[in-house]
């Protein structure tokens, strides 16, 4: 019980998470749909940003003045930045991604009227 209340952050990503699957399957509504994979992507993206985070670590960033460069680098002082990096990339493509799902959602409520599936799909035959 104790091992899992020491990562209760792995629980509320994996809430999240599932909130945001469970939002893409169940929903039929379009616009709910859209919402679930923002929080699914958001999820994920906070899950990798806290992977990367260390306790007592610092930036990466080595000093080179008088005499910094006869001492050896310790890499676990420091804190890993690829995956601070990668997630800003993917905040960016996320945000694409929420752009262009918004951009056909709202040309099939133009359409159609109505941004449910059931609707959409008795309206297409």
């Amino acid at each position: 019980m104790e091992m899992l209340l020491a990562k209760y952050n792995y629980w509320i990503y994996v809430t999240l998470m599932m909130i945001g699957l469970y939002a893409m399957i169940a929903k039929c509504n379009l616009m709910k749909k859209i919402i679930g994979m923002s929080i699914f992507q958001t999820a994920i993206i906070v899950f990798y940003v806290s992977m990367g985070a260390k306790k007592g670590a610092t930036i990466p960033i080595i000093a080179h003045g008088h005499g910094a460069a006869h001492e050896a680098v310790r890499v676990a002082d420091y804190v890993n930045p690829l995956p601070h990096v990668l997630m800003l990339t993917a905040i960016v493509v996320g945000v694409g991604t929420l752009g262009v799902a918004l951009a056909i959602a709202m040309s099939i409520h133009e359409k159609y009227g109505t941004l449910e599936e059931d609707e959409i799909l008795e309206r297409q035959e």
